[in-house]
């Protein structure tokens, strides 16, 4: 053989190696997508190593990888992780449009994912602009692919969360989908995922389902705040894979957000702590949240795991914020004192949590009684709420803070028990008080106003009370209260 001859073998080799020529969604590459989404990501890793040994050319592989990635990430919440694993992105898109197989139905749908699960990430990570970018590019290989391949089931997860994110991106951030040039209908999304996920277990891509659970949970209790969804979303989790921690997570996390407190306590602490699962330092954030809101005198304990495994920049100083209200239901004042200290430190001031933390720890004591009525309602615990408000008289209370916050929680837990003429009393009072302060009682208490008359189908006054939330400024919670009620406004068609 010549040496110019030998050269282009050489070549051929290292191409043929490193061009992924195949999508074959082989067992092994199944087993390894189920490992992902339990969570047993050690394993995930090592089943797709077996796989790139067996079909180093097979483009599920980039795909999978990718999923690691996602997952990984989301569980942490580790901006340096993310800073590092996002030059992976560029790489594993050039991998996935070489390949020869462009007649696979999963020849752009890989690309597509891609694109959208770092459009999800970059938008967690606060990279706006580029995250709806990629957002659009899933969006468009999507509707591609549907175009060449109308019977490829997996295409209809990607377009229904396209739809829901872009048609509920909050207010301040419309001028980015308007650059776009991307619109969506966030109820339509919705409906899509809920007939996939109907739909899934009747096609050859049943494995898809749990990811679509997945989403249905968080859009229904982050994006859409539904709060009464509980039995529904249960009900979807229930049939997710009984070994996966992801099953556990989304278990305690709708249970603790739809005020189901000693659910959450129940599905969290049955958790699989087995090594063979990613760390989820966020279990011990909700459960020690879920027992604080119990009165539990074992909540630091989890609240304390929460600061010593997580890396992320997210709930420190809320985390920092509740061990000082747990010392100071217990009369422990230097311990109150020495972690309201480290709110102010550590941590980081850019979710609304850590930022309303930061301004409760430079503001004066909460009183003791309204703080365990917020506790309770937080838990669900709505009858001892009331009892530990229901007595107390609103002159006793020597601060203006105090004062709104009692008629503001009164009214919380009037509407939660569906009391509506005591809750919209209630509500009101907190407005006449709050409206010029920078507390975010009063917004949110016109914001619940809004809810109540909404339910009871008078639009006009539903709409004033939306208007009102918003046209209260400098509060805590501001951009939130003004997305919810420009939401409520939306669908009175305002």
């Amino acid at each position: 053989m010549t040496k110019k001859h030998l050269l282009l073998f050489f070549f051929f080799c290292v191409c043929s190696v490193s061009t992924y020529a195949n999508f074959n969604f082989n067992a092994n590459c199944v087993n390894a997508y189920e490992a992902i989404i339990s969570l047993r990501i050690n394993e995930a890793r090592q089943l797709i190593q077996k796989e790139k040994q067996h079909d180093p050319k097979n483009g599920i592989i980039i795909m999978l990888e990718n999923y690691v990635d996602f997952f990984s990430l989301m569980a942490s919440d580790n901006k340096n992780d993310y800073e590092r694993l996002k030059d992976y992105r560029s790489d594993r898109l050039s991998a996935l449009e070489d390949n020869s197989d462009e007649k696979s139905p999963y020849y752009l749908y890989t690309q597509a994912e891609v694109y959208l699960q770092w459009g999800l990430l970059k938008g967690r990570f606060g990279d706006y602009l580029s995250s709806a970018r990629d957002l659009k590019k899933a969006s468009n290989l999507l509707k591609e692919n549907t175009k060449k391949f109308p019977d490829f089931t997996p295409n209809k997860k990607g377009i229904a969360l396209v739809n829901v994110i872009f048609g509920s991106i909050p207010s301040n951030m419309k001028g980015i989908t308007s650059f776009l040039g991307m619109t969506g209908n966030a109820p339509t999304g919705i409906k899509q995922l809920e007939a996939l996920r109907l739909e899934l277990p009747k096609s050859k891509y049943e494995l898809f389902k749990d990811e679509v659970i997945f989403f249905l949970c968080y859009i229904n209790i982050d994006v859409l705040h539904n709060k009464n969804s509980y039995d529904k979303l249960i009900g979807y989790v229930a049939d997710m894979d009984s070994k996966s921690l992801l099953k556990s997570y989304l278990q305690g996390y709708v249970a603790f957000k739809s005020a189901h407190n000693e659910e959450a306590i129940n599905f969290l602490k049955s958790a699989p702590a087995s090594t063979i699962y990613i760390d989820m330092p966020p279990i011990d954030y909700l459960l020690g949240n879920a027992k604080l809101n119990r009165l539990d005198t074992d909540a630091y304990v989890y609240l304390n795991n929460y600061l010593r495994s997580y890396k992320g920049i997210n709930f420190i100083k809320d985390t920092y914020l509740k061990l000082a209200y747990f010392y100071l239901l217990k009369g422990d004042n230097a311990k109150y004192d020495y972690y309201l200290k480290q709110v102010r430190a550590k941590g980081y001031a850019v979710d609304e949590k850590d930022k309303q933390a930061l301004k409760e720890a430079n503001d004066a004591p909460p009183d003791t009684d309204l703080l365990r009525a917020r506790f309770y309602f937080d838990g669900g615990y709505y009858n001892k709420a009331l009892a530990e408000l229901k007595d107390e008289k609103v002159n006793t209370f020597k601060l203006l803070r105090d004062k709104i916050e009692f008629y503001y929680r009164l009214g919380r837990v009037y509407d939660r028990m569906e009391h509506d003429n005591e809750a919209l009393q209630n509500y009101q009072q907190a407005i006449n008080l709050g409206k010029k302060t920078s507390y975010y009682y009063a917004a949110n208490a016109a914001l619940s106003i809004g809810y109540i008359y909404e339910r009871k189908k008078d639009y006009p006054r539903a709409a004033s009370f939306y208007k009102q939330a918003i046209d209260m400024d400098d509060h805590e919670y501001k951009s939130s209260i003004d997305n919810e009620a420009k939401d409520g406004l939306k669908r009175l068609g305002k």
